[in-house]
């Protein structure tokens, strides 16, 4: 049964609780708006839910923030919700690049690593130079990200004019760099600055030359954040509180199956909650998940192009993951892991090894939250990630095999293959880089992209979506606006790119769409605030937009409970 206090009708009903369904319902329900949140999972949160072992808790994808710091994409938006959103530590300790013979610390000072490598390359101080600047410089745009933040379904034709020359500005520095990519590519952008082999063994893993200078500009801005203390699992957490508090609903096991189309219009869903069947009416219907299953399944077989259709079969998606998550006796600490997340590399390999889905040679990267966070696990004892870009079609679909309808069916053989990768990850870290690390293993929980499929519906697991690129901006891939009427796109799918940024950024946008067409005055006040125009409390004195403040109460985590029965 449907929890009690529900209707059959909403203003809005949002597919998804990621946090971009999250977003937009909540700055929907702050505005007044009736909105109902449909979500499949028993908990919100998208690839931000966690979830806990024992009195452990893990974040399921999370590994950093970023424009989550004053001034950023995210705070500027969670402001317009409510002030007491949960806030982001900054990171001192940032990257470590660790291969066969190197082993470099980015820290929230850049230039401590550039000096380093003058130090033991003095031959290569010149392009040294030259490359970190032009790091900083990428950092800086990225910096200005909020001037490139409403969509252009959200834009007067002058704004769109002004826009373009606002992202031609933001787009500047990465120009020189794109096509720079693939084997040859990134060799031949890194002898634009340094020829010496052993500089460029330390990007041995990167596709492509951009993403060399990426995590070098973002930290000189101090664009790194962990997430908030909890877990990442609090920002969704805060989300909910906030659309419950204002009239709205979130109701979970709630698995959409059709989207009502009516004269080429959204009027609703029909659902299955709890394998029973319902169907809720809205005058708006945003889809914050999977955009595939959205236009294939949940809508009549005429309401999509079928060109449109099949460029988003073509698009080029980011890859899925295997991520291990370990519960250690000990605190990570006393095996030798920091704040920072380590990316460890064979780099004598051959190119393609590091992202061909082979746990022995591809990349890994290794991150200890408790460092930072030790609520989240019990005292004196700690938890680790391990995480590996992996693809749905690696051996066979993960040895699963498909029912009639599609569904993976995880035998003994998936079981098997899960294991043996979980074994040869710990193994690697062990030898590289925490000696003794098996023995102080209590458990572990391996996720494969079989996993992130059924607990976000995203193609063929993807963590992120649909990647930036020519080829998904030539196609047109990102859009808002969907061919039916009053459904719009919410999530990750409406913008090219990924992570939490971009989530905030299609919900608030798909929220702004709503009061674009409904309420002029508040889109205008909401555009000017997003553009810098106009303050958080000057949105709020717009009387179309609730100042009410609904202080979250941050639960505490299973091993702060543990520790206050303990003493009682």
């Amino acid at each position: 049964m449907l929890k009690s206090g529900l209707n059959d009708s909403y203003d809005v009903i949002v597919i998804g609780s990621g946090v971009g369904g999250l977003t937009a319902a909540a700055l929907l329900t702050k505005a007044g708006y009736r909105v109902c949140v449909l979500e499949k999972e028993p908990h919100a949160g998208g690839y931000l839910a966690g979830f806990r072992r024992k009195n452990f808790l893990f974040d399921t994808a999370i590994h950093w923030l970023n424009q989550y710091n004053e001034g950023g994409l995210i705070c500027r938006i969670f402001e317009l919700v409510g002030k007491d959103y949960p806030i982001a530590v900054p990171q001192r300790r940032i990257r470590r690049y660790q291969g066969n013979n190197f082993n470099y610390l980015l820290t929230d000072n850049p230039d401590e690593f550039r000096d380093q490598l003058i130090r033991e390359y003095p031959h290569e101080k010149k392009g040294i130079l030259r490359f970190f600047a032009t790091a900083k410089k990428i950092g800086r745009s990225f910096k200005e990200f909020n001037t490139v933040f409403r969509a252009k379904e959200n834009m007067t034709p002058w704004e769109r004019i002004s826009s373009g020359y606002k992202t031609f500005r933001f787009v500047l520095p990465f120009i020189p760099y794109v096509l720079y990519s693939g084997e040859k590519g990134l060799k031949k952008g890194l002898n634009k600055f340094f020829k010496d082999p052993g500089l460029h063994r330390i990007f041995a893993s990167e596709h492509e030359l951009i993403g060399c200078f990426v995590p070098i500009g973002w930290a000189y801005y101090g664009d790194f954040q962990s997430p908030p203390k909890g877990g990442s699992q609090m920002i969704p957490k805060w989300l909910q509180h906030n659309i419950e508090s204002r009239g709205g609903a979130v109701v979970f096991q709630s698995n959409v199956k059709q989207i009502l189309v009516e004269n080429q219009a959204a009027k609703g869903v029909h659902f299955l909650h709890r394998n029973k069947p319902y169907t809720f009416y809205s005058r708006y219907v945003i889809a914050a998940n999977d955009i595939e299953t959205v236009y294939e399944k949940m809508l009549p077989a005429d309401a999509i192009p079928a060109k449109l259709k099949e460029k988003l079969r073509q698009a080029e998606l980011y890859t899925s993951s295997v991520t291990l998550s370990i519960a250690l006796d000990c605190p990570a600490e006393e095996l030798g892991f920091n704040e920072e997340m380590i990316h460890l590399v064979d780099e004598n390999l051959p190119f393609e090894a590091f992202s061909n889905g082979d746990p022995d040679t591809v990349e890994v990267s290794v991150l200890a939250a408790t460092v930072r966070d030790k609520s989240l696990s019990p005292e004196h004892q700690g938890t680790l990630t391990i995480y590996m870009p992996a693809e749905m079609k690696f051996m066979n679909d993960w040895q699963t095999s498909r029912d009639a309808e599609g569904n993976y069916i995880r035998g003994e053989a998936y079981k098997a293959l899960k294991h043996q990768i979980a074994e040869k990850l710990i193994a690697r870290v062990e030898a590289k880089i925490a000696p003794g690390l098996k023995s102080h293993i209590l458990f572990y929980e391996v996720a494969t992209p079989v996993t992130h499929y059924r607990y976000t519906g995203n193609k063929n697991g993807t963590m992120m979506g649909a990647r930036p690129g020519r080829a998904n901006m030539q196609a047109k891939i990102a859009h808002y606006q969907t061919p039916v009427k009053n459904l719009i796109l919410g999530g990750h799918w409406a913008e090219l790119g990924g992570g939490v940024p971009i989530a905030v950024k299609a919900g608030a946008n798909a929220a702004l769409l709503i009061f674009k067409k409904e309420r002029p005055s508040l889109f205008k006040s909401m555009s000017r605030y997003i553009d810098g125009k106009l303050t958080v409390e000057e949105v709020l004195k717009n009387p179309q937009y609730s100042n009410d403040q609904y202080p979250f109460r941050q639960v505490p985590t299973p091993s702060e409970r543990a520790k206050v029965s303990d003493r009682c």
